[in-house]
């Protein structure tokens, strides 16, 4: 099998697995709404500064309930060796990292029809066709930004103990660049672009998106190692 194969195969079996366990993809988006719900309590007394907000909480939202998928992501592979016995048949480190971390981009997308939605209702937003759509397309951005240095860190956690405390702490700092973009640039969507600004921003996100597919892959192979 090429690289390319064995890409789809991993991503295949990993999003199979998904697919049969939907409680963890049903407790991953019941996060992320419960995190909606609280931060809209939280400046329910002001509409203002929750339009203000929004962007800011829909991405910390993404950002927090990615964790729970990049966990799981490796656990299964941990467990009775799983990812040696996958290693031996023998398939290629680079197209495990790419399947792993296709198939989280996969369930991280899947989590914008539920996570959008609410944000308009909580928060108050008007959006239109227009600002659907921009909208969709950042999202798959920042859903790409987080999926790929994500899978690289969840593998890099996998062996340690107290994972569930580490890989936050890795992960958070490495994906400011993500934060900063995603966050200003739905907020161009949400509040107007008057001085055009948005198609900066996006093409910062896309560069950050490209850097970590390129750099996490080439890097992959390190945190199989013994």
């Amino acid at each position: 099998m090429s690289t390319f194969q064995q890409t789809l195969f991993v991503a295949r079996k990993d999003l199979l697995l998904g697919w049969r366990a939907r409680t963890r993809t049903l407790a991953v988006a019941l996060f992320g709404m419960v995190t909606l719900v609280l931060f809209s309590f939280a400046v329910a007394a002001d509409g203002e500064v929750g339009v203000s907000a929004a962007a800011g909480f829909l991405i910390v939202a993404l950002l927090l309930s990615s964790i729970l998928s990049l966990e799981e992501s490796f656990r299964l592979e941990t467990e009775d060796r799983a990812l040696e016995g996958l290693l031996l048949l023998p398939v290629d480190p680079v197209a495990i990292f790419y399947g792993k971390a296709i198939a989280n981009f996969v369930l991280l997308v899947l989590l914008g029809p539920v996570l959008l939605p609410l944000t308009a209702i909580f928060f108050s937003l008007e959006l239109d066709g227009a600002n659907l759509l921009g909208m969709a397309l950042l999202w798959l951005l920042a859903a790409a930004g987080i999926a790929a240095p994500g899978t690289l860190y969840a593998s890099m956690t996998s062996r340690v103990t107290g994972r569930d405390v580490v890989l936050p702490l890795l992960l958070f700092p490495l994906t400011l660049p993500i934060l900063m973009a995603g966050v200003r640039s739905f907020d161009l969507i949400l509040r107007g672009d008057a001085m055009s600004q948005l198609k900066g921003w996006t093409l910062l996100l896309a560069a950050f998106d490209l850097v970590y597919w390129v750099l996490c892959g080439a890097l992959f192979s390190r945190t199989l190692e013994e």
